[in-house]
């Protein structure tokens, strides 16, 4: 089997403004994620997730160790480029990754900049809003959608981008429980080979997955399908109980 991501003895330290203490963030993380899987990331605020994700695609780099994407070195400028047309991201914020005025225009970029034909990027466009739930709204402005609706529109575009690895960094948040749901079942559907890794704080968008990461002081806690977690009662069954008792997931 391919493997996608390669992280080796990873090391990375947020140093502190203005004199501030320094934060160490991974002290020699190792783990690999293999082509064609579905992976979810969890742990608590401050665990290193959104930083583990960010060395994916070369947008941080390690102080120490290595990150690998197909084999290429994520620290090799010259690799920088194929790395990022190999692994797309979306975060939370998606007011941060929009740059169009009209929906449709927003989804289609990434196929115009990677020159795809204008037939193909049409299909693609269309394909990736219906599976989102927002092939109606592909005439709107942005600026009008919600803040869910900005993410699904984020998360098409994407979709058209067809990279091999895709990084959802929390950007399920602010959509509502049957709509993560869809997208999930359309990443399933009509992304056959396709990495996925999935970061979220919410247990039901993490329970299809087929291995979830705990991370916990930088550290990989806990490794394994939603079940093995399940029934080994360590982290991820305290978060799993503690949401299941409060209803999570039911956000707008």
């Amino acid at each position: 089997m391919t493997t996608a991501i390669q992280v080796n003895d990873l090391h990375y330290t947020y140093e502190g403004q203005d004199g501030g203490e320094t934060h160490i963030v991974f002290d020699g993380l190792s783990l690999s994620i293999e082509q064609g899987s579905f992976v979810a990331v969890l742990g608590h605020n401050g665990c290193g997730k959104s930083t583990l994700a960010k060395h994916f695609n070369a947008i941080l780099l390690p102080a120490g160790g290595s990150v690998t994407v197909y084999g290429m070195d994520t620290k090799d400028e010259e690799m920088l480029l194929a790395i990022r047309q190999h692994v797309g991201m979306v975060f939370q914020n998606p007011d941060n990754q929009i740059v169009s005025n009209v929906v449709e225009e927003d989804v289609a970029f990434a196929p115009e900049n990677l020159g795809v034909a204008s037939q193909e990027i049409r299909q693609r466009v269309d394909d990736a809003l219906r599976a989102v739930g927002m092939y109606d709204y592909r005439t709107y402005a942005p600026q009008l959608l919600s803040g869910g609706q900005k993410q699904r529109v984020a998360i098409a575009r994407m979709l058209t981008k067809k990279t091999p690895v895709m990084v959802f960094d929390d950007s399920l948040s602010a959509v509502d429980t049957q709509t993560d749901e869809k997208i999930r079942e359309a990443l399933d559907r009509d992304l056959a080979g396709t990495t996925n890794i999935i970061i979220s704080h919410r247990i039901t968008t993490l329970m299809g997955c087929q291995n979830i990461l705990v991370l916990e002081h930088g550290k990989v806690l806990e490794l394994g399908t939603p079940q093995e977690l399940l029934e080994k009662g360590g982290l991820f069954r305290q978060i799993y109980d503690m949401q299941m008792s409060i209803g999570e997931g039911e956000t707008a």
